[in-house]
């Protein structure tokens, strides 16, 4: 891995209650862009007008921020590489996602976010935008209970002893996708329940480590950069991840070696995908098991924000209210 884990003195945090603010108003803003769109089947101008709207808020800040994961396009807007903030603050890297869920959004479905992490900088992996297999548990339980090299069903058990319940009593959060049916069939065998989701793995893995979410577990297969983002959260409630990229030909291996990648086939725990202290955001465009969506309420708009960090391990759910822009 390229990144390599940067060490503040305390006596100069880097991750600031001055960033969690700056990413709490940004992914707000974004939200509420995002939310004009909801319903209206366009997934791309979903995905544009959050990016914009992030992409000015994040700008408006006191720091200097690098964006290592994002759209690994060089003229995409929020590209891996560019540099965001006023300046003159902490140097930081952030993970982004302006729309996790423009299929949601597009459709009005449920659980749609917007997410950003900060690290100091080298502190979070430089992920391509390749797929990433994923495997992550919630706190409590010693290492190596579940391997990501174990077929699903066999993790399922493992986890079961450890919690000391029946394996019937555990649920697994799974992408409902074409590429995943090996993983459902072989977690029926074994008798899990299995939920089911359409899109938005970042709250999938988020689930495993939130009391009464009714998540036990995360496997499958998604986006390496929501990877990152996944991992920032749970580092800051705690909890286990494993993840490999996934290489569909040779392009993407070129791509993941321009981003730093040398071993191609590494394993990665959670310290590997998040090496440092995190703030990890995410508000909510449409209502889901995780936040409620934005709403328009006689000329004002709610949002319903979750702000995540690893330093007191402290998750605050946090109500705005803005005026509209007339």
């Amino acid at each position: 891995m390229a990144n390599k884990p940067v060490t503040t003195g305390a006596a100069k945090p880097v991750l600031t209650a001055h960033i969690g603010y700056s990413l709490l108003r940004a992914t707000v803003i974004a939200a509420a862009a995002a939310e004009a769109m909801v319903g209206r089947g366009d997934e791309q101008a979903a995905d544009e007008a959050a990016g914009r709207a992030l992409q000015l808020a994040l700008n408006e800040a006191e720091m200097t921020a690098r964006i290592v994961v994002g759209d690994g396009d060089a003229e995409a807007l929020l590209h891996v590489g560019e540099t965001l903030g006023q300046g003159g603050g902490p140097e930081i890297d952030i993970a982004l996602d302006p729309l996790e869920g423009v299929t949601l959004t597009a459709k009005a479905m449920p659980g749609a976010l917007v997410v950003v992490a900060a690290a100091p900088r080298g502190g979070l992996l430089q992920a391509p935008d390749i797929y990433m297999d994923k495997l992550a548990i919630g706190p409590g339980y010693e290492p190596g209970v579940v391997d990501l090299d174990a077929p699903a069903g066999e993790n399922a058990i493992r986890l079961a002893k450890a919690k000391g319940v029946d394996v019937r009593d555990i649920t697994v959060c799974v992408l409902d996708r074409p590429r995943h049916e090996k993983i459902i069939a072989d977690l029926r065998r074994v008798g899990v329940r299995i939920n089911l989701i359409p899109d938005g793995d970042v709250a999938g893995v988020i689930y495993t480590a939130m009391a009464g979410a009714g998540i036990d577990m995360y496997v499958g297969q998604g986006g390496a950069p929501e990877g990152v983002l996944a991992a920032a959260a749970l580092k800051c409630v705690g909890g286990q991840m494993q993840a490999r990229l996934v290489f569909r030909n040779e392009q993407e291996k070129l791509a993941a070696h321009r981003a730093g990648v040398i071993d191609a086939n590494r394993r990665y725990e959670l310290n590997d995908l998040v090496s440092g202290e995190t703030i990890f955001a995410a508000t909510g465009v449409t209502s889901g098991g995780l936040l409620d969506g934005v709403k328009r309420v006689n000329g004002e708009i709610h949002a319903h924000t979750m702000i995540m960090s690893s330093a007191d391990r402290t998750t605050r759910k946090i109500r705005s209210v803005i005026a509209e822009s007339k």
